[in-house]
């Protein structure tokens, strides 16, 4: 049985930001208009998603100019701390969340993300 830790969102997001300060410059360079948020829960309150990326991804992208609103990378905090014990596991869950989300805007679909062991 997991014993979730207990995280408030200060601190989960302080975590989230180390994490992505450690991912690999030539996985976060290409990031353009992307903003990271940490929220709650998804819409639907359930704990099941960890994390979404809303918005269009490079490889179906017609046209993209200026003034378009940032597409949305979003952790969400309750259901990642469900699933983790220590600090230690979280760090891991929000790395591989961030890693997940960062290949969908790349237009990596989760098929493709089975196969590298990232979904």
């Amino acid at each position: 049985m997991t014993v979730p830790i207990h995280l408030d969102t200060d601190a989960f997001e302080a975590l989230v930001t180390d994490e992505l300060d450690e991912l690999p410059d030539e996985m976060v360079d290409g990031l353009d208009n992307v903003v990271f948020v940490v929220e709650d829960r998804p819409e639907d309150g359930s704990l099941d998603l960890l994390g979404l990326y809303d918005g269009v991804a490079l490889t179906e992208r017609d046209s993209y100019g200026f003034g378009e609103m940032p597409d949305r990378i979003i952790l969400y905090r309750e259901p990642l701390l469900s699933i983790s014990e220590s600090i230690d596991e979280l760090r891991d869950e929000i790395h591989v969340t961030l890693v997940h989300e960062i290949a969908h805007f790349y237009g990596i679909d989760d098929d493709r993300l089975h196969e590298l062991g990232w979904a």
